[in-house]
């Protein structure tokens, strides 16, 4: 069966890809296939575009995110059946085709009450503000929280997870409509950083004292002020760079800044064992099926115009999660 799918043969912009024929093949042992009824839209798929995070080899189909029917299981699979509604997040990269092949052990079967469209919007970035909020740093009710890029796809679901914990959250946006969105979401006060200097404004809300951690996925523009929200002690995790790579950094600066804590992390690693993807995917159907988390699907896209839907996604034309249709 031949379906078709978005492939990279090099690196760099949105012309790098192209609209090809592929064969998804037969599901070897402890593999499935699965045809996709949506597919995540994430900036990491930029990352492999551009090549800032290299894949394994090219020619390559990009994308870590998706959520569709199992159609076809091969030998050792005895958790899947055909007709399976599943969604996965991560490893192996592949998403951006109509039709593939997946382990087994990689996916998660969605509940009835959640649309399949939903899911593949929800998975990499809810199961991303799960880590953030529980694997990182245990936020709890009195926690005082820095959270940039508050109206994205992390950031709005994000800023529902953490009221629904009692947690307070301070959010940086771009424009006054993101800052309505992301009030809405639950964030105490949102700060426009075009505006405003969010280091007062955290200043401000804290009385001095600074937030106890910082959530920074847009890196190189935010960093070094992100770490002078924080309070003595505070966690700093830096978890992408939509603006470009954090700089060097200079030890010293945690010490100077009140022997802060700093994290690299990646859902790669929070969910690598069977047993935490199944906790991580659990907690997050968890929030969205009680009606606690509400995932907004901002845009959806047809897959074959993946170009655009990354064109947008760079120049910050996007809010809420968006997903490509194949």
């Amino acid at each position: 069966m031949m379906s078709k799918a978005i492939v990279m043969h090099r690196t760099g912009g949105v012309d790098v890809f192209s609209w090809e024929e592929l064969d998804p093949g037969k599901p070897g042992d402890g593999e499935v296939r699965i045809d996709h009824e949506a597919i995540g839209l994430n900036f990491i798929d930029v990352y492999h575009r551009t090549g800032l995070y290299p894949l394994p080899e090219l020619p390559a189909i990009p994308g870590m995110e998706g959520a569709g029917t199992v159609v076809e299981v091969g030998d050792g699979v005895s958790e899947l059946a055909v007709g399976d509604r599943v969604a996965y997040a991560g490893l192996p990269v592949g998403a951006y085709t109509q039709s593939r092949c997946m382990p087994a052990d990689r996916l998660l079967k969605v509940p009835l009450e959640i649309p399949l469209k939903v899911a593949a919007a929800m998975m990499l970035q809810g199961m991303t503000v799960r880590y953030l909020l529980q694997g990182c740093f245990q936020v709890g009710p009195d926690t005082t929280i820095l959270l940039h890029a508050a109206a994205g796809g992390v950031g709005s679901i994000m800023c529902q997870w953490a009221r629904a914990i009692g947690a307070t959250v301070i959010g940086t946006v771009g424009s006054a409509q993101k800052a309505a969105m992301a009030k809405e979401n639950g964030c105490s006060r949102t700060v426009l950083y075009n505006d405003e200097d969010f280091v007062e404004a955290v200043k401000d809300v804290t009385g001095g004292r600074g937030v106890d951690v910082v959530y920074d996925s847009v890196g190189k523009a935010t960093f070094d002020k992100s770490l002078q929200c924080l309070r003595p002690m505070g966690m700093m995790v830096s978890f992408g760079q939509s603006s470009g790579p954090v700089p060097t950094v200079e030890l010293g600066k945690l010490a100077a800044h009140g022997s802060l804590f700093l994290t690299r992390p990646s859902l790669m690693h929070y969910t690598a064992a069977r047993e935490d993807l199944v906790a991580h995917a659990a907690d997050l159907f968890e929030m969205v099926g009680s009606g606690a988390v509400s995932i907004r699907i901002g845009k959806e896209y047809p897959l074959a115009e993946a170009a655009r839907a990354h064109t947008d996604l760079e120049s910050r034309n996007t809010s809420g999660s968006s997903i490509l249709i194949p």
